[in-house]
């Protein structure tokens, strides 16, 4: 079987050169809108891959989205819900491809909403976007047992 690696190759650095290896501050969105009401287009998007953890102060969230156009990412947080979305742009691929035997990768439009496990302080969020993979840091709100205090009159 003869496998031709440097088309491959080539389509891995005109992704590499598009994205660039400069980090970029992706803008965090407060919004008082549910996602249903912010994007009223109805499209089918690919779906991104997160991961979330927790530190004492934080939630972190990394997604990886090689190949995304920076200009389009944007970074929403509504109450308990964070969303991302953007696009991804497909590289030039030469007209004599006669066959594409296997597809994984997406392009074209993406998104993910997720429910944040604990309650967050969106607006000191932040975002940054760097070698293909983005990072969003939320500051977790200060957590109360939910007990009121009670004021004793004698």
């Amino acid at each position: 079987m003869n496998t031709d690696h440097s088309t491959k190759d080539s389509m891995f650095e005109m992704i590499l050169d598009a994205v660039g290896n400069e980090p970029s501050t992706i803008e965090t969105v407060v919004s008082d809108k549910t996602p249903q009401e912010d994007w009223r287009i109805e499209h089918q998007d690919g779906q991104l891959s997160v991961d979330v953890m927790e530190t004492v102060d934080e939630l972190i969230i990394v997604s990886t989205m090689a190949g995304a156009d920076t200009e389009k990412i944007k970074v929403y947080i509504h109450t308990d819900l964070l969303t991302i979305r953007g696009s991804r742009i497909s590289p030039s691929v030469p007209l004599s491809i006669l066959h594409v035997f296997h597809e994984e990768c997406f392009w074209g439009n993406f998104s993910r909403t997720i429910v944040l496990p604990v309650d967050v302080i969106g607006e000191l969020s932040s975002a940054e976007y760097k070698n293909g993979i983005l990072t969003v840091r939320i500051p977790k709100r200060e957590q109360n047992d939910g007990s009121i205090p009670i004021t004793i009159v004698e």
